[in-house]
């Protein structure tokens, strides 16, 4: 019994805790490289995470971002099919502008 109580005392001490002054909040860019195909990573990629989740792969193979997008059509609900005309865009634009020049 008093362990819970304890526990409770200790959620509602954190409940009430404060922070004096402003909290800023660091901003963090990400160099976008624009080109053909960034439409298709707008709409089907940008909607669920920020840019920085591409550019810290670093640069990887064609075969590597081919799977990439695999993985997020399967495991994270991508909006698009394997056979679809924007998923070859999507690998495509990956692989110019954040490739390592091997397909594999």
């Amino acid at each position: 019994m008093n362990k819970i109580i304890i526990l409770v005392m200790i959620m509602a001490g954190s409940l009430a805790a404060q922070v004096k002054g402003d909290v800023e909040v660091p901003y963090i860019s990400y160099e976008i490289k624009m080109g053909e195909g960034f439409d298709a990573i707008q709409a089907n990629c940008l909607m669920c995470h920020s840019f920085g989740y591409v550019i810290n792969q670093g640069p990887q193979s064609k075969d590597f971002w081919a799977k990439k997008t695999k993985k997020m059509i399967t495991h994270f609900k991508m909006p698009m099919t394997e056979d679809s005309k924007d998923f070859e865009t999507v690998v495509n634009y990956l692989f110019t502008y954040y490739g390592n020049g091997k397909l594999k």
